[in-house]
């Protein structure tokens, strides 16, 4: 059975000063039924403001008396149009010692200033209301109009869409690219996820798995299949190359080729490629399947280094969005996948023969059964204090191969590498992580056999680590190693 009790919030409020915008305030505050006194000395609008059964009563908020009134209540709002009205108010209030909650309408920041210094605290200053008002319009509008040529672009396809990460693509990219394939899917386009070298690194692998996202490799599709080519992601790879032109790119770094796509949607303001296509996945309000948004929200986690690095409102906003759909115990296994023997022989051998200059790190695992137990001991030597950078190498098949990671936003750890060994060798990577595979006879000339594969090693390990600090611009810096 009903009480017919209704329930009305505990907070009181005041406003000093209702013209338009203190009506509007007005207005909201009493439809979500808070306790409102309203002052203000004009009679005129105060008799208006009563003919709404408006709480209202003629005063000049310059007044002691209206400081003295108001001090107990839970929150005032200044909202008078005078600036020295608004000012001499917020004087009174403070020297009443109340525990109100003071926020204020001011005029520029130099008003600003001085209300906070007088105790307000929040101050408003309406033009700047309107400014971020009308960015996030224009935010919205631009979104939605770039959402609709996305959808145009995409149905131009008559056969089926490819959409190519960046070489040995990472978390960012293939979750980028799931996303598009899902709003492919959506709007009614037939769509394959394509990557060009190989998913290294255990955690990646672990996250690819885990979620089920099906990739194709470059060398295993014909090219020829698909009518509409996506990039994803690509812009700061190193080493990629294109054999189609490309009719859809979306990044969050700025393209240094020209690519005369149909669809270009490049976002520098955000972390993560991630971040934009979730931005599509609400235009679209489309229903995230839980791999997808699961898939998004480590992209974004990875890439600003669990919030971390660079990251921005948008990223944690795009987040905050996926977090309920995401499956989380399912992150919690591809952030913390098991550690094979190898690996760990490889990370001990790595820590043992460590070489540091500045916060960059560079060391010679040695010989390798488990070639990807590079990318680990790179990822895990990263957690050093100190260290930005590492690179660990070692030879398996007559070949150096190199794992390298970077959280130095000032270095591309893929060029690194490009610049380092491009010309000698394969070097392919991104921003934050890449590799290299090099003969191992390259830098003396002499042929490789069973024989002589310790001497190349210690005949090469020098001149690795030299190319190495030299490309990441070390210069003349303190070394020190784990012998």
């Amino acid at each position: 059975m009903s009480t017919g009790v209704t329930v009305t919030s505990m907070s009181t409020y005041a406003i000093l000063g209702c013209g338009s915008v203190g009506h509007l305030v007005a207005e909201e505050l009493v439809e979500q039924g808070k306790d409102l006194l309203i002052i203000d000395q004009d009679e005129g609008r105060v008799e208006a403001l009563r003919d709404q059964d408006l709480d209202a009563r003629t005063a000049d908020i310059r007044e002691a008396e209206v400081a003295e009134e108001v001090a107990t209540m839970d929150v005032v709002l200044i909202m008078s149009s005078d600036v020295e009205s608004n000012k001499e108010a917020v004087r009174n209030i403070r020297e009443q010692s109340g525990d109100a909650f003071v926020v204020v309408r001011a005029s520029d920041p130099v008003a600003g200033d001085e209300l906070e210094a007088l105790g307000a605290d929040v101050v408003i200053n309406p033009s700047d209301v309107i400014a971020d008002f009308a960015l996030r319009s224009l935010e919205s509008g631009e979104l939605e109009h770039k959402a609709s040529k996305l959808e145009e672009v995409l149905g131009t396809s008559e056969s089926r869409l490819a959409i190519v990460t960046h070489n040995n693509p990472d978390p960012d990219s293939i979750a980028s690219a799931a996303a598009l394939q899902a709003i492919a899917e959506h709007v009614g386009v037939e769509a394959d996820i394509i990557y060009v070298g190989e998913v290294g690194h255990q955690e990646n692998r672990a996250f690819v798995n885990l979620l089920g996202i099906d990739l194709l490799d470059w060398v295993d599709v014909d090219p020829a299949d698909y009518d509409t080519f996506a990039i994803v992601d690509h812009e700061q790879a190193a080493g990629d190359t294109f054999e189609f032109d490309v009719d859809i790119l979306v990044d969050h770094y700025e393209p240094e080729d020209e690519h005369d796509a149909e669809f270009v949607d490049v976002r520098p303001n955000m972390s993560s490629t991630s971040t934009i296509m979730t931005k599509y996945i609400q235009e679209f309000d489309m229903t995230v399947a839980e791999e997808v948004a699961t898939a998004l929200l480590y992209g974004i986690r990875a890439e600003t280094l669990d919030f971390k690095r660079d990251t921005s409102p948008a990223d944690l906003t795009a987040a905050a969005y996926l977090y309920p759909f995401a499956n989380h115990d399912t992150l919690e296994q591809v952030e913390s996948p098991s550690m094979s023997p190898e690996t760990l022989d490889v990370l001990a051998e790595a820590i043992t023969n460590r070489e540091v200059q500045g916060s960059h790190l560079v060391s010679n695992a040695g010989f390798l059964t488990d070639r990807e137990a590079l990318a680990q001991a790179a990822q895990h030597l990263l957690n050093l204090e100190g260290i930005t950078t590492t690179a660990v190498f070692g030879i398996a098949d007559d070949n150096i191969y190199l794992a390298a990671r970077s959280k130095d936003i000032r270095l591309n750890i893929g060029r690194v590498l490009q610049d380092a060994f491009g010309e000698m060798g394969e070097a392919v990577g991104h921003s934050t992580q890449a590799s290299a595979d090099i003969p191992l006879g390259i830098f003396t000339g002499i042929e490789v056999n069973e024989d002589n594969r310790t001497t190349l090693l210690q005949l090469t390990e020098e001149a690795v680590k030299t190319k190495l600090f030299d490309a990441m611009g070390v210069e003349g810096s303190e070394s020190t190693n784990g012998s």
